[in-house]
């Protein structure tokens, strides 16, 4: 009788066990939920916060203070063949950087200028813009249309060139380093192939797709690449040319007879640096360039340089696609240079994008931390472009400058992550 019993209150407690099985089931299903949910809800609360934090660029390293001005230069005997509409005029946005009387260290600017920001409308959709600051909340360190310092007579000029189609607003760290070591630098953006360009005047330009020089990828799209090239290397000495006629004469008296033409470097990151390796072996008015992290393209690989040329690399690994040919490329024109005006480094650690703020600064800390641990991510974004404008002016300092070292000498003890491949 007792195991009759057991047995049969056995049976009938079995078919409620496979409900209490589900029901634990998606108990434990939606807990899971709940935190996931509320983790991405801390997340986008993490990142809001971030997004709306101020920000201040690295301070510049030299002793000068930075002043900027912008410029809306049109040329109206060039047609731009990559506009939308026939016949439309080659215009440019112009960004000059430039020596200004030290003012006080702890000094900040705005880092978008007050005459743009009405154009700097939403470009992203909401949860990208999360992932990078917001513009109106980053601080620069220069100062607009301030007085250009009456320390030298003249000043050396470098044209900055951008990767892909950044704004030469992006590069604005490099730049403020560069002039505050007594460079003028000018960098500049072009309608429909910058991916956003805003005038003065209130003109809103975006780049058109077929502009992007990303997409273009092997043999059969190399010709638009070129065509891409040979647009931007064009505006560079179209830029030159604007820069000899305000030297002649500025109406606002800044710069003219204060820009030393005859001592013109050019500096280009990725798609950039393509542009000044092949600019530099085009026009003899370039006297040192430098190649940062990008692949010569053009016809610069077989012409080879004559100038000074620096190439300087971030940590690329072996085995990434085309960096065997890219490398082989570099080496062919590195072999043809002057040998005491070669130089082939790389920066241990740097990221590829880390070379403008728009990578190490202005992206997200959080998404860019957990890179780091992950280990997608080197060194940190302040200290590659620490390191980076280090080697930018000591080359051209060397080469550049009045008085300037015969041969470019590198702190490799203070700047361990320097590594010089050549």
């Amino acid at each position: 009788m007792i195991t009759e019993s057991s047995n049969t209150s056995q049976q009938d407690a079995t078919p409620g066990r496979p409900g209490r099985l589900w029901r634990g089931i998606f108990r434990g299903l939606a807990v899971l939920v709940a935190l996931g949910v509320l983790g991405f809800a801390v997340l986008l609360g993490a990142l809001w916060l971030e997004h709306r934090t101020a920000l201040t660029l690295p301070r510049p390293s030299g002793p000068f203070g930075v002043g900027r001005a912008i410029y809306d230069w049109r040329d109206e005997a060039a047609v731009d063949t990559l506009a939308p509409v026939p016949g439309a005029k080659r215009e440019l946005l112009v960004w000059v950087w430039y020596p200004s009387a030290p003012g006080p260290s702890v000094a900040v600017g705005d880092y978008v200028p007050a005459q743009l920001k009405a154009g700097e409308g939403p470009a992203a959709p909401p949860i990208l813009r999360l992932l990078t600051r917001d513009l109106s909340k980053v601080h620069s360190h220069c100062m607009e249309n301030a007085g250009l310092s009456s320390q030298q007579r003249a000043y050396p000029v470098v044209i900055l060139r951008t990767g892909g189609s950044l704004q030469a607003l992006f590069y604005s760290t490099l730049a403020e380093d560069l002039a505050s070591h007594g460079y003028v630098v000018v960098g500049f953006d072009a309608p429909y192939r910058t991916g956003r360009v805003v005038f003065p005047d209130g003109r809103v330009i975006a780049r058109m797709p077929e502009n992007n020089p990303e997409l273009y990828e092997g043999p059969p799209q190399a010709a638009r690449l070129t065509e891409l090239l040979a647009a931007w290397t064009s505006d560079i000495g179209f830029v030159l040319d604007r820069l000899e006629r305000l030297n002649h004469s500025d109406p606002s008296g800044k710069f003219a007879g204060r820009l030393d033409l005859t001592r013109v470097g050019v500096l280009g990151h990725s798609f950039g640096g393509a542009q000044a390796a092949q600019f530099c072996s085009q026009d003899a008015r370039c006297k040192a360039g430098i190649d940062v992290d990008g692949r010569p393209m053009g016809s610069v690989a077989q012409t080879g340089l004559r100038q000074p040329f620096m190439f300087l690399l971030s940590d690329h690994k072996a085995s990434e696609p085309g960096s065997g040919q890219i490398m082989a490329d570099i080496q062919s024109i590195y072999d043809r240079l002057p040998p005491d005006g070669r130089f082939l480094l790389k920066i241990r650690g740097a990221n590829h994008f880390f070379f403008s703020d728009d990578g190490a600064l202005l992206k997200s800390h959080i998404v860019t931390g957990a890179l780091r641990r992950l280990g997608v991510v080197g060194i940190d974004g302040r200290r590659q472009l620490a390191v980076t404008a280090y080697c930018a002016r000591s080359f051209f300092d060397a080469c550049l400058k009045e008085g300037g070292a015969s041969r470019l000498d590198i702190a490799f003890a203070q700047y361990p992550e320097i590594e010089a491949i050549k």
